[in-house]
């Protein structure tokens, strides 16, 4: 259940630096995934993580352009959720297997 919810963690610039201040994570989720749902994924996949806020966006795909031979390509990245969780105790290592 929770690896069809939880598809792969954000790591961005922004994200790395709010990770070490104050313990927000990010994570995109299946789009039909509520708070809920989105909570208990992740306690059962990170075990002595307690979540204490879940929120959720959706993020919009961009439009993109490229010039070739042919002329204009155009095409648009999917859109997809986002959800940023704040932890009351416990953490989480995306780089623990690298």
């Amino acid at each position: 259940m929770a690896k069809s919810i939880i598809l792969k963690p954000i790591v961005t610039e922004k994200m790395t630096r709010l990770m070490e201040e104050g313990r927000h994570y990010a994570f995109k989720v299946a789009k039909d995934a509520n708070k809920i749902q989105i909570r208990q994924a992740i306690e059962a996949r990170y075990p002595g993580v307690e979540i204490k806020d879940v929120r959720t966006m959706i993020v919009r795909g961009k439009r993109k352009r490229q010039m070739t031979r042919r002329g204009v390509m155009q095409g648009r990245q999917a859109s997809y959720k986002k959800a940023i969780v704040t932890l009351r105790s416990g953490e989480i290592d995306f780089f623990e297997s690298v």
